[in-house]
């Protein structure tokens, strides 16, 4: 097959602006929809809805298809106008740029891999509006070297050449709004990565994760028993491999994405709450809270702390930008954008976190109000930064710093 599609990496102003994706027509598409998922989080958050209708939306509107080519029916965006828009997507609804998180990491590897064919069958059908879900982490011990999701031989298959997939997965992440699964499974003792059905036979879902922030991100179970998978499905080496890899960062990012629009729609919220307020304390310094010096202080530090996330995101997203450009394999590029994001998340975490803890500081106990459910803030930063722990990042950067230890890359690992 004579390919269509560009050799050059996906990545920056090549397929970005340069393609007639400016901001301002990206904005024109989904700001309208990000407005309207703003709209109910309250109340889904109340009812523990997951966002099916909120997915939907963005299906339609080929949201997942923001990096692939034009010419195979996406947007053709940079890295950088993606996580754009991700922190504005996590504003209104922070649960799902997290539930994509691997749809996204999906795409890139189909974009690195061009102009294959069956990566430009896939590319399309993100284009068509296909969503990828995963299913990697395991229960107990699940280290990446002792999956017990096993991939075998089906000697039922009609070729000969198919395989069975048997396994329980947990933290299946956006597996219930997505069409297909990136499964991380043993196979003879090597790890490697399948694609199945999200309604194949064999495949069980369960909305059980009982987190209390991030509630829906359908980050529960699932169960694989004797699921199909023909040959083409088995899309090469597992989460985990050794050596460097885009994807740490990459996936990283999306999670510091989310705490910079939560940060972003913490602000917005107690700023419009208190405009509103007239009541206020004895011994305040003002007759208005908004006058307060003390709760302009804290305004300060909410608006400081959505900024700064905001900004190393991007730049950050800059750096992905150029690694794309140069096919991936720049090991002195991908040490960078490695070592940038886990000091990102020293700045981003504590800032975050201290802001959306603080925030309550602006008012008395109604500022508390189940109804405003400010405390969603918080608690949806705290479950995001307990992803990949701080302390084990910090401790990674401090000896690469000291030593020149090479950095980790892979999250879950761990001896036989």
């Amino acid at each position: 097959m004579t390919s269509t599609v560009s050799t050059k990496p996906a990545g920056g102003p090549a397929t970005g602006e340069s393609a007639g994706t400016t901001d301002e027509r990206l904005d024109e598409v989904f700001a309208p929809i990000f407005a309207r998922i703003a709209e109910g989080a309250v109340q889904r958050e109340d009812d523990r809805r997951l966002a099916h209708d909120e997915v939907s939306w963005l299906r339609e509107a080929k949201f997942g298809a923001l990096r692939v080519p034009v010419e195979l029916g996406g947007y053709g965006a940079s890295i950088r106008q993606l996580f754009r828009l991700l922190i504005d997507l996590a504003a209104a609804e922070s649960n799902l740029p997290q539930a994509l998180r691997v749809h996204w990491s999906f795409v890139e590897d189909q974009l690195a891999a061009l102009p294959d064919e069956a990566a430009q069958q896939w590319l399309r059908k993100v284009g068509e509006g296909t969503l990828v879900g995963n299913a990697i982490t395991e229960p107990g011990v699940g280290a990446i070297d002792r999956y017990q999701t096993r991939l075998t031989p089906d000697p039922a298959s009609a070729d000969g050449n198919g395989f069975r997939l048997d396994g329980t997965k947990y933290y299946s992440t956006g597996s219930l709004y997505s069409d297909h699964i990136l499964v991380a499974a043993d196979q003879d003792g090597e790890r490697v990565s399948v694609l199945v059905d999200a309604d194949a036979d064999g495949v069980t879902q369960h909305d059980d994760w009982d987190g209390f922030g991030q509630r829906l991100t359908a980050s529960g179970t699932t169960e694989f028993a004797g699921v199909r998978v023909p040959a083409e499905r088995v899309l090469g080496p597992g989460y985990g491999g050794e050596g460097r890899t885009y994807a740490t960062s990459y996936l990283q990012l999306v999670q510091l994405a989310v705490l910079a629009g939560i940060a972003a729609r913490a602000t917005d919220d107690v700023v419009e709450w208190v405009r509103n307020r007239t009541r206020t304390f004895t011994h305040s310094t003002a007759d208005l809270p908004r006058h307060d010096p003390l709760v302009q202080q804290v305004i300060g530090r909410l608006s400081a702390a959505a900024y700064t996330a905001r900004t190393l995101v991007l730049d950050i997203a800059d750096e992905l930008d150029e690694l794309a450009l140069a096919g991936w394999e720049d090991a002195d590029l991908l040490d960078r954008v490695e070592f940038d994001v886990a000091r990102a998340q020293a700045a981003v975490i504590p800032a975050v976190l201290d802001a959306t803890t603080q925030l309550f500081e602006v008012g008395g106990a109604s500022i508390t109000s189940e109804r405003l459910r400010l405390d969603r803030h918080w608690r949806n930063a705290r479950v995001i930064s307990v992803h990949n722990p701080l302390i084990f990042k910090l401790q990674a950067v401090g000896d690469h710093v000291l030593n020149g230890t090479d950095l980790p890359y892979a999250w879950s690992a761990g001896q036989k």
